[in-house]
């Protein structure tokens, strides 16, 4: 009977697959309008029922304490009117982005009279596997539809009642658009060999993009048999530099740490130039602890803050997601850079400085999809660098990296046009 089952499961994930490839082939020749089209549909379904969401929410969070998330996790799970309100404004503002698809990245024309240009096209079907944000599911669906590309959302069973609820809202506004009905999937059960199915499907499926812990990342690179576009840690750095302002380096560092402490481009390790410690860490270490950090530091920034945690080996290394941030003292900008090349993800690091020599040092030598000169690192996201909602942030090198918005979901072919040419 378990061998039935685990068929049937295999052979509903094979059809999903497949509907979604039917789909991306109708998706790749619609035009701009019948997608911007669905996507104010979308927003206006998605103001419209609200509380729907919201009820189907109010199950997932009432039962996070059974899946054992920390007040971080429960902060990413939980939508409000002002998220949703938010979540449907980020729908409009993808649909006022130009539509990348049929846009020519270059063009020539050769010696032999051929016409030759490069044009971006959508890379196919897109499986997006992620946890605990039930956000996600609205904006992978509209990045990947205005990109030509259909979708196969799998969200975390912790969110499943949300998901639900908002691809609901997605899907009945697709063939009133004219876009196919299969554009946007979810897949139907928290079972996790279906994850597994469907990425053994490599001639349906075109791209993953695993969005969540390290776990998850882990296991869907292991065991995708198409390309994976993935982060695996946001541990991100803020070093304040020897010539930094005081007030200007406390405003970005307890921002970088407080404003949303649970997402990939908060800051989780403070460094600060030995020169300026004596003054500026003091003043930050009381405004962080008063915004509730715990602060986890070396042995100089405990000298100048008794009241610091004494930092283990592996907080350099931790991606907290919480109120806690690892600090230490260095005595130079390269040991500042040193410390990031050996610890950092390669996500986002910042520096605070009125030196434009080290500015551009710390840009030049710091290996990271983004960084920041004098701003927080939680500028790292595709709606604040002007890509509209994002799918993600990258922190591979190929094809994409940092955040991945409407460009980084195409791909390119080439077209030539001839008359009658014929190669020597």
């Amino acid at each position: 009977m378990i061998h039935l089952i685990e068929n049937d499961l295999q052979a509903e994930c094979n059809a999903l697959a497949d509907r979604a490839k039917r789909a991306a082939r109708a998706l790749a020749v619609v035009r701009g309008q019948a997608k911007n089209d669905w996507l104010r549909r979308s927003a206006d379904a998605l103001r419209d029922r609200t509380e729907e969401v919201l009820e189907a929410n109010a199950r997932d969070v009432a039962a996070a304490p059974e899946y054992g998330l920390n007040a971080a996790a429960i902060d990413r799970l939980t939508l409000n009117p002002k998220r949703l309100d938010e979540a449907a404004r980020g729908l409009l503002e993808v649909a006022a982005l130009p539509d990348p698809i049929g846009e020519v990245v270059t063009s020539s024309h050769r010696p032999n009279g051929l016409e030759v240009t490069q044009v971006r096209v959508p890379l196919g079907v897109i499986f997006m596997i992620y946890e605990s944000r039930p956000n996600v599911t609205l904006d992978a669906a509209a990045l990947c539809v205005k990109s030509g590309n259909a979708a196969i959302l799998r969200g975390g069973k912790e969110a499943i009642h949300s998901n639900r609820a908002l691809h609901r809202v997605l899907a009945d506004a697709l063939e009133p658009a004219g876009l196919p009905a299969e554009a946007v999937q979810l897949v139907p059960t928290t079972d996790r060999a279906a994850v597994g199915y469907l990425l053994r499907l490599p001639e349906l499926i075109d791209l993953a993009i695993p969005r969540g812990g390290e776990g998850l990342i882990r296991r869907v690179a292991e065991e995708a048999r198409m390309p994976v576009l993935k982060h695996y840690q946001g541990n991100c750095h803020v070093y304040v530099d020897a010539s930094a302002d005081a007030d200007m380096a406390v405003r970005i560092v307890v921002n970088a740490k407080v404003q949303r402490p649970g997402v990939c481009n908060a800051a989780e390790t403070l460094l600060v130039h030995g020169d300026a410690a004596s003054t500026i860490l003091p003043v930050m270490a009381d405004a962080l602890h008063a915004a509730g950090v715990e602060l986890r530091g070396d042995d100089a920034s405990r000298a100048l803050v008794p009241g610091m945690v004494p930092a283990q080996p592996s907080d350099w290394d931790t991606e907290f997601l919480d109120k806690i941030l690892a600090v230490r003292v260095v005595d130079s900008l390269d040991a500042a850079i040193a410390h990031i090349t050996r610890h950092g993800s390669g996500h986002t690091e910042a520096i605070v400085t009125r030196d434009l020599a080290a500015a551009r040092q710390f840009v030049a030598e710091v290996d990271s999809s983004a960084v920041m000169v004098n701003a927080s690192t939680r500028f790292n996201d595709g709606g604040q660098l002007g890509l509209g909602a994002e799918i993600g942030i990258s922190t591979d090198k190929f094809h994409a990296r940092g955040p991945c918005g409407l460009r980084e979901l195409t791909t390119t072919k080439w077209v030539v046009y001839g008359d009658g040419h014929v190669r020597a």
